[in-house]
């Protein structure tokens, strides 16, 4: 059997995305690596209707590692990109597929540095999971991936063919990919009030938000992005028509004391904003606190 009908398959990181696309492919009968920082008895995936157990041990020691893989997934934080390097000498042959299943826009810059010029592929993720206290993991939602329309592709699709995660190709990745970034951004008003999707129901948030999604909006028509006025609006109906109790990555990073991703998800408004001569007002507000609840002191 060929490399794209069957292709070998690690995950590094199993949190809320990792768990999503282990428990999707041991479904589907093609289980496969899982490597993080703890040695995980069993990752389970729960959602309406039933639940998927991994089974485990994860692998938590790169020099471990005997064989190298077709394809990796990597589903770290961006703040964890650096911390994760050893894993991709020890996953990756010069032939290896990496795909980046994270959040922001310069996915490929980030773990370059880190990789013997293996195609990187982007993603956008959209995955309505959240990682339980238990490290059991919530599937709230259909998961879905968007990933551009490159060569390097095919071993996703094969990978990921049949599962419940389904994948679409994208002609213009970059408006997709600063959409889903715009979501991100104004999601960071939950860390700032320790609220969950509810609090947009609220007119003064509405507003809030809508300004702050505009000025965003701005920045991402300036590097290329093709988005139209409404999306500032829609996004904001998204949250508004969520579960209330619904969170996002950041908030239980924030609850649970760990860094955030501040820079991938708001810095990079202002700092393209500054790079085209674009005022951001609200990101110069919304940016600082955020990095100070990150990174401290204090």
């Amino acid at each position: 059997m060929t490399i794209s009908e069957n292709p070998s398959v690690a995950v590094v990181g199993p949190g809320a995305i990792g768990t999503t696309v282990a428990a999707a492919l041991h479904e589907a009968g093609r289980t496969p690596t899982v490597c993080g920082r703890t040695a995980h008895e069993r990752l389970e995936l729960r959602f309406d209707g039933g639940r998927i157990v991994v089974p485990g041990p994860a692998q938590t020691d790169p020099a471990e590692i005997k064989n190298t893989f077709d394809l990796v997934l990597v589903a770290v934080k961006s703040t964890q990109v650096k911390a994760a390097a050893p894993w991709f000498s020890a996953l990756c042959s010069h032939k290896t597929v990496v795909c980046m299943l994270q959040n922001g826009v310069d996915q490929k810059a980030l773990v370059a540095p880190y990789l013997s010029g293996n195609p990187v592929l982007p993603s956008v993720v959209w995955f309505p999971a959240q990682r339980d206290p238990d490290a059991s993991v919530w599937l709230r939602g259909k998961p879905r991936l968007t990933l551009p329309d490159t060569p390097g592709i095919a071993v996703v699709l094969a990978a990921l063919r049949g599962t419940r995660v389904s994948v679409d190709i994208a002609a213009d990745f970059t408006s997709v990919a600063w959409r889903k970034l715009l979501q991100n951004a104004v999601a960071g008003l939950m860390v700032l009030t320790g609220r969950r999707a509810g609090m947009f129901s609220r007119t003064d948030i509405t507003t809030l938000s809508l300004a702050y999604l505009r000025e965003c909006l701005e920045v991402a028509r300036a590097e290329g992005a093709t988005l139209g006025d409404e999306v500032p609006q829609e996004i904001v109906d998204g949250f508004r028509d969520s579960p209330p109790d619904l969170g996002t990555s950041i908030l239980a990073d924030r609850l649970g004391g760990r860094p955030l991703e501040w820079e991938s998800r708001n810095g990079v408004v202002q700092q393209r904003g500054r790079l085209h001569g674009i005022p951001t007002p609200i990101s110069d507000l919304v940016v600082p606190l955020l990095a100070a609840a990150s990174d401290g002191p204090g």
